[in-house]
């Protein structure tokens, strides 16, 4: 075997920086730039609570990640670990739901990008900058997955600058502003719970929206030169990251501007530096947040396309897509995971002002769905193979459980909800086309 390569034919290029860096890709992006004033409109500064929730969910699922992956990393990680302890029917399920919510999450984050770029070209069709995006992020990954983890690396360390950056210098604004203007802001327009417990709620789903992508490192996994090392690094220092990224920028967001004002139709960061008054400030946080949409893309691109290559692998999608070319790059998987793309230009199309929820709603159905699958296959995983020696999982079974109820509960929660109602509506039909394809699948192959 080609020395650097996998079993199947992809190459183990990816450092444990650049695993972390993948993973900040896909979380940061849409759900913390433009994403969060759709929160904070619906829980004002509870939001913060809302964010912690889904902060404390997804550190339940990082660790459950991390102790199987360092067991047993392989490309379609948890799929693959989803079919060995709970059953081939469950693989199969995992694997298709996360396939989708990232086809459908590739065009959520287009479409921010068509919304961005309104800041400097207000009369441009925004399908112009989708297609051209589009194009480019796709030549990035059809160059090799070291070109990927390259520009994801450059993408995420841009990210991490400005968010430091925007963090530092609203600091600055509330010190000079005076403690109490910064605590004002916190207490006016109906106080910390404008919207009621309800209101905070809802949030923790557009919270967990925000998170989703994290679980990347695992699908990476099977490209990383030394996954055992990189996994773990690259899930504490995510970890840690995150925390400072969502509450620290909320917090410092919700201090400087009402609550009011940070609505979605620009990115919230925006609107903050904007009211800063520093001259250039809105215009360089604006370009900040593009190229965090673009990261997030870049990855879910990525992600999508090793996880229909998985799928190709077992069996379970037609075996070209499990074909590499002289890069160690699966093109065919790779060109059929940008459908999202089209996806996106067509709903862009038909309503522009309701874009970007209506992707939301109907991505977030497979991303959490998978979710829930983790903590369940961790409880198997636990149950069959006992505690690994490299990296255990703390708080075990009271913390997958406690992990896996939050995601029921988002979940039951969707249809009670006007941005999520279509959550379940397709989210149901979904699994059960998905049931009934693996059905015939299992007759054709007895």
């Amino acid at each position: 075997m080609p020395a650097g390569r996998t079993e199947a034919g992809l190459r183990r290029a990816l450092g444990a920086g650049q695993l972390a860096m993948i993973a900040i890709g896909g979380a940061v992006g849409t759900g913390l730039f433009l994403g969060s004033g759709f929160a904070i409109q619906l829980a004002g500064p509870a939001v913060l609570l809302s964010y912690a929730i889904g902060g404390a969910i997804t550190l339940a699922l990082m660790g459950c990640l991390a102790e199987m992956t360092v067991a047993d990393p392989a490309t379609g990680a948890f799929g693959l670990l989803a079919e060995r302890h709970l059953g081939a029917y469950a693989g199969f399920l995992v694997r298709y739901a996360y396939l989708a919510a990232n086809v459908l999450a590739v065009g959520t984050e287009v479409t921010a990008v068509a919304i961005y770029m309104r800041y400097w070209a207000p009369d441009m069709p925004g399908l112009v900058w989708i297609l051209g995006f589009s194009a480019a992020l796709l030549a990035v990954n059809f160059a090799s997955v070291r070109a990927f983890g390259a520009v994801e690396y450059v993408f995420s360390a841009i990210k991490v600058v400005a968010i430091l950056g925007f963090v530092a210098g609203g600091l600055l604004v509330i010190a000079r502003a005076g403690s109490g203007a910064a605590v004002a802001h916190y207490t006016a327009h109906g106080g910390l719970l404008p919207n009621g417990w309800w209101g905070m709620a809802q949030a923790v789903i557009v919270a967990l929206f925000s998170y989703i992508s994290i679980e990347m490192i695992a699908v990476a996994a099977g490209e990383a030169a030394e996954p055992e090392r990189a996994i773990v690094r690259a899930f504490r220092a995510t970890m840690l990251r995150l925390a400072l990224f969502y509450l620290g920028s909320l917090a410092v967001m919700l201090a400087i501007v009402p609550w009011t004002e940070a609505g979605t139709a620009t990115s919230p960061f925006v609107t903050v530096m904007a009211a800063t008054g520093v001259p250039y400030a809105a215009g360089a946080i604006n370009a900040v947040v593009l190229i965090a949409a673009l990261s997030a893309m870049n990855s879910q691109i990525y992600t999508a396309s090793r996880m229909l290559f998985s799928l190709a692998e077992s069996g379970l999608a037609p075996r070209g897509f499990a074909a590499v070319d002289a890069r160690g790059v699966p093109a065919r998987a790779l060109l059929a995971s940008g459908s999202g793309i089209a996806v996106a230009a067509a709903v862009y199309a038909a309503m522009p002002g309701a874009a970007l929820s209506v992707m939301i709603a109907v991505s977030v159905f497979g991303a959490l769905f998978t979710w829930g699958m983790i903590f369940a296959t961790h409880l198997a995983f636990r149950a069959r193979v006992g505690a690994p020696a490299a990296f255990r999982m703390w708080g075990y079974p009271w913390t997958s459980l406690a992990g896996l109820a939050g995601i029921v509960a988002a979940l039951a929660i969707t249809p009670l909800t006007a941005a999520f109602g279509a959550t379940l509506l397709y989210g149901l039909p979904f699994v059960a086309l998905l049931s009934g394809i693996y059905a015939l699948w299992l007759r054709g192959r007895g």
